[in-house]
């Protein structure tokens, strides 16, 4: 099998990358990156050490695929990730990377009669929807209900149904838009594809920040023992989130590369669940447990442009489709991210820091 991996000096990209080429030695695997986050620049040498072949280019320019050989299946990792990206009034670089990038990696697919795996997010579901969901204040979070004003959404998270009604970031935007086109592109050109809304993603080797990676932010302060923030409903740091380790999402991944008939045209969310979640204030507490080290946390009681209170994913379609859940709870996440930390600290230090 020959599979591209868009993105593939990123986070997502290169980790698949490398358990692909670990698992099936005998795949030619192609990762097309444009080198543009800081730390991306760190999965060359991991890459090269796989037998991955790099590919130095931008999905934003369709030449960039000319000189790539004929695959059999494109996994789109790519994306300006930041939820807060254009947001300041300049969207064009996360539009034409998220949007017609996007249209690129498809219409390279179509030529070459290509499988399309496509990474998607939580964030296509909209905010002021989220944000007036039924939700009880728990002591350490904030926790779903089962009555809820709309469907796709119960104690369980939010489902595949959920309304789409309503804005939810540029972000959020660009990615529904590439689902759309993905789904014209599945229908009326007989393209196999399958969309992956995943909830946060993390785990060793992603560069994490403010506005894009917070579980490596929040461990990687402890460890150089920075300062950091509450940011929002009240600084009590109760906003939550479920968390997917890499390793989980590779499985999945993994399964759908080679049972891509069994759930072709679907859309699918996959993240860490119930089982697999914390707020800010309870990974705060693992994150001390785990490296030993307090750190201040101020408190910013007003809300962030483009935040939400509370995100979990509901597995339950996924789940029945492919058998798939995560594996690996919130304390495993931290405990491996920090083993990295410790591993690979000179290297680490200057961009995490």
């Amino acid at each position: 099998m020959k599979i591209l991996i868009t993105g593939g000096a990123g986070f997502v990209g290169s980790s698949l990358a490398i358990a692909l080429k670990k698992n099936y030695p005998q795949y030619t695997i192609f990762a097309l990156d444009n080198l543009k986050r800081r730390g991306s620049e760190l999965s060359l040498a991991r890459l090269k050490a796989a037998g991955i072949e790099f590919v130095h280019g931008d999905i934003r320019s369709k030449e960039d695929f000319d000189n790539i050989p004929a695959v059999d299946t494109v996994i789109e990792a790519s994306a300006e990730p930041s939820v807060l990206a254009g947001l300041d009034g300049t969207p064009d670089y996360l539009i034409n990377t998220n949007l017609f990038g996007t249209v690129n990696c498809l219409n390279y697919a179509l030529k070459h009669k290509a499988s399309f795996i496509f990474l998607s997010t939580s964030r296509v579901y909209p905010i002021k929807t989220i944000e007036t969901l039924n939700f009880e204040e728990a002591d350490t979070r904030f926790v779903l209900t089962d009555d809820q004003p709309v469907a796709g959404v119960s104690s369980r998270g939010i489902a595949e149904n959920f309304p789409l009604d309503g804005a939810r970031s540029l972000y959020g935007t660009t990615k529904l838009a590439s689902e759309l086109l993905i789904q014209e592109y599945n229908e009326f050109y007989g393209l196999k594809t399958v969309i992956n809304r995943c909830g946060v993603l993390t785990g060793p080797w992603q560069m994490g920040k403010v506005d894009q990676g917070v579980m490596v932010l929040w461990i990687a302060k402890h460890y150089f023992e920075q300062q950091l923030a509450y940011i929002g409903y009240g600084g009590t740091g109760k906003q939550t989130r479920d968390m997917l380790h890499i390793d989980d999402l590779y499985r999945l991944i993994d399964w759908q590369l080679h049972n891509l008939d069994a759930v072709n045209g679907e859309i699918l969310n996959a993240g860490g669940s119930t089982e697999s979640s914390a707020s800010l204030q309870e990974l705060t507490q693992i994150c001390q447990e785990v490296t030993g080290k307090t750190i201040p946390i101020k408190a910013v009681t007003e809300n962030r442009a483009a935040d939400i209170r509370l995100y979990i994913t509901d597995n339950t379609k996924v789940t029945q489709m492919t058998g798939w859940k995560p594996e690996k709870g919130i304390r495993e996440i931290v405990t491996d991210i920090h083993a990295w930390l410790d591993e690979n600290r000179a290297a680490l230090e200057p961009i995490l820091k």
